[in-house]
């Protein structure tokens, strides 16, 4: 049995332990494909049989817990995940009581993009098994190819400081430590190299792309106004249906301020997103003037309270104008 099967076996028992006292437990299982996998909820004790862990189990489990308020949860989360769950409760939108909290220790979830990069029979892939070496093998009609997680992991884990869950009731796993990951994720290096014309050349690109289609703020655990969002109010109405560059543009800057200081850079804006625009440039920022201006991180305290729901006469890394 391998490690991985070890794990998986070892959080079906927590969940079966206290599945009775809950409502609902929220974990990933098999999806459409073998390549894909799913949100579980689990309300009985034979759902557990579909449970699964490992690194197709990409999906922020947190984005449904408002939905169910009242209700005794149970919710299996990755660092990136936990981090949303703290800034939940931070903000008053859940409860930490009502939750039962299944953390794992996280070694990166695949890009399914890069992967069908590299395999070039990606859609006839039958079964994904990850081995103890941390590759991956596909069974494929032409035979087994292993592939490294590294060549595969999405890009939002290249520099994750936060692999393990940070709130948890249940831990699952070996805790990693990772005090040397920079905190500035590469992309963002580079793009900062950038001159203004460039990036504006970049985003009206981008936004020249864009559907529409509101993926990213449906995937999103932090947006959860989508009843009343800005993007489709009409009174007062603030933006219009044109699909543009400009309107387009105008929406993913409410977007991203919106969500300063609030951001947990789970990815999954960018995962939603059908026309793969990197979303995650600005999210990053935004967070990164967060930690230069108010030596604050989303998601890792949850009695902290974030900056922009808070106020301070002088702060201190904000010095008065010299009039």
């Amino acid at each position: 049995m391998s490690r991985l099967d070890n794990l998986q076996d070892n959080l079906k028992k927590q969940i079966g332990d206290v599945l009775p006292d809950l409502d609902v437990v929220i974990g990933w299982e098999k999806g459409y494909d073998a390549v894909h996998a799913t949100p579980l909820f689990i309300r009985a004790p034979e759902d557990l049989d579909r449970l699964m862990l490992g690194p197709l189990c990409i999906h922020n489990l947190a984005t449904y817990l408002p939905g169910l308020k009242g209700k005794k949860i149970g919710v299996v989360v990755k660092g990136c995940d936990s981090r949303a769950v703290i800034e939940l409760m931070q903000e008053g939108l859940i409860k930490r009581e009502d939750l039962t909290i299944f953390g794992v220790s996280c070694d990166g979830v695949v890009s399914l993009q890069k992967m069908k990069n590299i395999i070039p029979e990606f859609g006839c892939i039958s079964a994904v098994e990850t081995g103890t070496d941390g590759s991956i093998a596909v069974t494929l009609p032409s035979g087994v190819q292993t592939v490294p997680l590294a060549d595969v992991r999405a890009e939002k884990c290249d520099n994750c400081r936060y692999p393990d869950a940070l709130e948890y009731d249940h831990f699952i796993g070996e805790v990693q430590n990772r005090p040397d990951v920079p905190a500035v994720h590469p992309s963002q290096e580079e793009f900062e190299t950038w001159s203004d014309d460039e990036r504006f050349a970049f985003w009206k690109h981008e936004m020249a792309r864009c559907v529409r289609c509101y993926a990213c703020r449906n995937a999103c655990p932090m947006c959860v106004c989508r009843d009343h969002c800005i993007a489709t109010t009409r009174d007062p109405q603030w933006l219009s249906q044109e699909n543009s560059a400009a309107e387009n543009w105008m929406f993913q800057m409410i977007h991203v301020m919106h969500l300063t200081g609030r951001c947990v850079e789970c990815g999954e804006c960018e995962r939603a997103c059908p026309m793969d625009i990197p979303l995650m440039l600005l999210r990053r920022r935004m967070n990164q003037g967060v930690r230069e201006v108010f030596d604050y991180e989303a998601g890792l305290d949850a009695h902290a309270t974030p900056p922009l729901m808070t106020f301070k006469v002088e702060e201190d890394h904000i010095t008065e104008r010299d009039w």
